[in-house]
């Protein structure tokens, strides 16, 4: 006996051991640091092949700022776009639009409270463009130029960000961020900053703030891709090695979210919100400390384990047919600053019922606090982050690169651990068998406490909504404390989603497409199903289904009365199975299935893996033969989308594109709106809906299926021989129908005002119908990409009187061929004119003298780099393959894209600007309500609640 326990303690000893060392770092990553102190982390990855991301991580940001810098490290992020030593000026966008590059979509960088990260994706097509980066990257660390008048200009352009935050989102959170981020430096140094330090400040101000903060030992730079690790090391090596740091530096301090006894509860309401919401926040005790050691990396598992289970319960409740709320979840992680994470709640309600969803969140903790969880809980939360965790090293070969990279960012600036997705399989693996329910119930109550509190409660400003008080909160807590609760209930679980049953389908015909890697079967009962083998991922299927038709078959009235229940269908579960049964079936599975009736096709749409694709094809059989009926389940999303929809129109800009539709659609009867108001709930008919989605997936015949991925096709055969080859069909074909209703063209101008902020937006848009032509609908398409360039140059550039803006062009075959082009952008009421003008003068440029070849061939390079990653991504091909079903264009556009696009000329692209830009302009502006006040003869002191701010978004 004594030597069995000897035995047992050394199995302890080794365990405790084991669980006492530290977290490794991923071998495959090459770290270091330079002897000036700047980081750097070097991956060899080869997805996307011969592309290579960078990213600068700067461990400062606004809090940093002096009381005059308010604002200036979110500037000193533009400022690195607008000079430096290799690229003076403007010439850094230039360069790399050239090389293939898109402004805000590849390259851009944010700002917030504690750094600044800079990101930069190269393709390596090119002989040079490693180094180039790697210069972009060395300029933006140390050799920012930070010119008088570059500075001056740019002043427009951050304010017009600052612009953007104005609204009923930021007056609220101007009230409660004190509260939220209670005696910290964090509520006084909001990213975006103050208005008038931007508007006035020195430039010497923010070379301070560059020379005390932009240096090596607070940097490192991250480089991930198809690369030669050792060269790269070698080039950061002789670059940046020799940059120093100041001879006194500033110290870098920490700030902290302090603790606080009190409950602090802010109510804050404004008469534009769009929506109501509750959120809480209980802060930890202790500071937070990143994990080191496998015993703290199980801890933060064993917290995951148990926020699952508890948003288990969350989601059961929303998905119930009295839901208390649209939305509502838990979770344990950071707050707005490092030193402090916490234990918070959030939920989406709608007008009035903010306090009720408080005390659902609350009563769902303390009744997990009090009873504890079950173990078919614990199962199942330890299924679903086990298969998250199992895809993602399944798929470990074919990570891309822009995920990689972000992952080093973080353990740079918040010493995240990185020891790499084979090791937390493993060690996921080994741990969660071991995780008991007292483990995770001691987990709960270490969440709970009754100091450190802070609510928020926001909503619209009504006068038939009383808002609760302060008190009410306070009482709400202790209400929760004494309720008499009872034990959570486990629901049962479902057996057999589909009853077995004996197929008698079979496969009619097959052919194969050797150019695009497809084979398609036609099946006996009519159905079709193309498959395409890729190995893109190691372990992805995507699949759809259509059938063509949609809700253009239905008469105008039948549509008015179906279209806003079409989405709510699947709300009603199937085979007799609620939507919170099938949720908890469905844990621990990689298969997400979703049904819909579209204007032009109804079907079938969804991800799996080899592993889970008979649990797939089980859903998708149950959508098409067994979708239940249940007015409940549709009060109940209607509910949720009424708290989500009533209050859209009190945003002005929601308001603008919903009353420019209608000015566009007048002369079609059946729009009535985005959003569907009280007037359309009443007139919304869900048992028609119901009814005419039964009859359109009666009819499998018509329906073509499609799977892209690491098909296993024998496998595949034999689950399309049970499942799709066994739906019933009428044999009837059918295609969408062309309404005959046609959007508004001609010349029109057209002003809608809405809002109290000094806010404006501006559409010029063109349209109208014209015979389909391949190569004008794609020439009109490089235009708007082209237009784009130009509007970002004249209008941000060199009028500082946008933030962000673009065009956008192309050509259409459904409903029936037409064309459109429209150019978008906001700015301040001040400048509508001004820069409604700028932009049209702007295309009246290309219709005269067509595009600079220096555009053309920049839209040239960015197409080349999109679609040497596109090309090799399943959703892509899945796209384009369903393309040639829906309008009939050629099915090899997706291998012969690069040809057609290289094949363009100026000529082209202003061919289609003279044919289609001089047929009639409509312009729509958006200018606040009468009353508001040139900002330009009042400052505003009032912050923005803007928590990251970005120079190219």
């Amino acid at each position: 006996m004594k030597k069995m326990f000897s035995s047992l303690a050394v199995v302890f000893l080794m365990s405790a051991n084991v669980y006492a060392q530290n977290i490794p770092m991923d071998a495959s990553v090459k770290t270091g640091t330079l002897p000036n102190g700047m980081k750097y982390y070097i991956k060899k990855n080869t997805l996307p092949e011969k592309k290579v991301d960078f990213r600068l991580a700067i461990n400062a940001g606004s809090i940093l700022e002096d009381e005059n810098q308010r604002g200036l490290a979110h500037f000193m992020e533009h400022m690195n776009f607008n000079g430096t030593k290799n690229f003076p000026d403007n010439k850094l966008v230039d360069f790399l639009q050239s090389i293939g590059v898109k402004f805000g979509q590849h390259l851009n960088a944010y700002t917030s409270f504690d750094e600044t990260v800079y990101m930069l994706p190269v393709p390596l097509d090119k002989p040079g463009n490693l180094d180039a980066g790697l210069k972009v990257m060395e300029d933006w660390a140390f050799n920012a130029t930070l010119s008088d008048e570059q500075i001056n200009k740019e002043r427009g352009v951050v304010l017009e960000e600052l612009r953007l935050g104005l609204g009923a989102d930021k007056r609220m959170s101007d009230k409660y961020l004190p509260k939220l981020l209670y005696n910290s430096q964090y509520a006084n140094r909001l990213p975006i900053g103050k208005k008038e330090v931007l508007e006035n400040f020195k430039p010497e101000v923010i070379r301070q703030f560059h020379k005390d903060w932009y240096r090596p030992d607070l940097m490192a730079i991250v480089v991930v891709g198809d690369i030669n690790v050792d060269e790269v090391e070698k080039k950061i090596k002789e670059n940046f090695s020799k940059y120093k740091n100041p001879s006194k530096p500033k110290e870098r301090k920490t700030f902290d979210l302090p603790n606080h006894k009190e409950t602090l509860v802010a109510v804050e309401t404004d008469p534009d919100a769009t929506n109501s919401m509750v959120q809480f926040i209980i802060k930890d005790a202790d500071a937070y400390q990143p994990d080191v050691t496998v015993e703290q990396y199980n801890q933060s598992l064993l917290e995951q384990i148990t926020t699952t289970m508890l948003n288990n319960r969350l989601g059961e409740l929303v998905n119930s047919t009295n839901p208390p709320f649209t939305y509502g979840s838990v979770y344990h992680g950071g707050t707005y600053a490092r030193s402090k994470e916490g234990f918070q709640g959030f939920a989406m309600v709608k007008d009035g019922n903010q306090l009720n969803a408080l005390k659902v969140l609350l009563e769902e903790t303390e009744r997990a606090k009090r009873f504890g969880f079950t173990q078919t809980e614990l199962d199942r939360a330890k299924a679903q982050v086990m298969s998250n965790i199992e895809r993602t090293y399944n798929n470990r070969d074919k990570t891309e690169s822009d995920a990689l990279v972000e992952e080093y960012v973080r353990n740079f600036l918040e010493q995240e651990p990185m020891p790499g997705i084979a090791w937390e399989y493993e060690d996921t693996k080994k741990f969660l068998p071991t995780i008991t329910l007292a483990q995770t119930n001691e987990i709960i109550k270490k969440f709970v406490k009754d100091d450190s509190r802070v609510v928020v409660i926001t909503g619209p400003k009504k006068d038939n909504i009383q808002m609760p008080t302060e008190a009410m909160v306070m009482n709400t807590f202790e209400t929760v404390k004494m309720a008499d609760l009872k034990p959570y209930q486990e629901k049962a679980t479902i057996k057999n989603l589909v009853k077995p049953f004996k197929s008698e389908g079979k496969i009619a015909k097959t052919e194969t497409d050797a150019r695009l890697g497809t084979t398609t079967w036609t099946l006996s009962n009519g159905a079709k199903v193309t498959f395409k083998k890729t190995d893109f991922k190691d372990d992805e299927i995507v699949f759809t289904a259509r059938s063509m038709g949609g809700s253009s078959l239905i008469s105008d009235d039948d549509f008015r009365k179906t279209q806003f229940a079409f989405p709510a269908l699947s709300e009603a579960g199937v085979n007799g199975f609620s939507k919170a049964d099938l949720t908890n079936y469905l844990a621990g599975k990689q298969a997400n299935v979703n049904a819909m009736v579209g204007p032009y096709y109804e079907g079938i749409s969804g991800r799996t893996n080899q592993k889970d694709l008979g649990t797939a094809m089980e859903l998708m059989y149950a959508y098409f033969t067994g979708l239940n009926y249940n007015q409940d389940a549709f009060n109940a999303y209607k509910t949720k989308q009424s708290a989500m929809l009533d209050n859209l129109l009190s945003n002005p800009q929601f308001y603008f594109s919903n009353e420019h539709a209608k000015f566009m659609n007048q002369k079609n009867p059946r729009f009535i709106g985005i959003v569907p108001m009280e007037k359309e709930w009443a007139n919304t008919d869900y048992k028609k809906a119901y009814d005419i989605y039964k009859e359109k997936f009666a009819n499998a015949g018509n329906f073509h299926f499609y799977f892209i991925g690491n098909v296993d096709e024998a496998k595949l055969k034999d689950q399309v021989l049970q499942y799709i080859a066994s739906l019933p069909s009428t044999g009837k074909n059918t295609s969408f129908r062309d309404t005959g209703y046609r959007q508004m063209t001609g010349d029109y101008v057209k002003t809608y005002k809405k809002g109290k902020d000094p806010k404006s937006m501006v559409t010029i848009s063109y349209t109208g119908e014209a015979p389909y032509n391949e190569k004008e609908a794609l020439a009109l398409e490089a235009l708007g990409e082209v237009a784009t360039i130009k509007v970002i140059e004249k209008l941000r550039e060199d009028e500082s009187g946008i933030y962000g803006g673009g065009a956008r062009g192309g050509m259409y075959k459904v409903p029936f061929n037409n064309y459109s082009f429209s150019i978008n952008f906001p700015c301040g009421p001040e400048n509508v004119d001004k820069l409604t003008k700028s932009a049209i003068t702007e295309l009246q440029k290309l219709i005269d003298k067509g595009p600079d070849q220096k555009d053309l061939d920049k839209y040239k390079e960015g197409e080349m780099n999109d679609y040497s990653t596109q090309i090799k991504d399943n959703m892509f091909w899945m796209n384009n393959l369903t393309k040639n079903q829906f309008d009939g264009t050629d099915k090899y556009e997706i291998l012969n894209y690069k040809e057609k696009v290289q094949a363009l000329t100026v000529k082209d692209l202003q061919d289609v600007a003279k044919k289609y830009l001089t047929k009639g302009r409509i312009v729509a502006t958006l200018m606040p309500e009468d009353g508001w006040e040139n900002p330009k003869k009042q400052e505003t002191k009032a912050e923005t609640a803007v928590m990251k701010a970005g120079a190219a978004n």
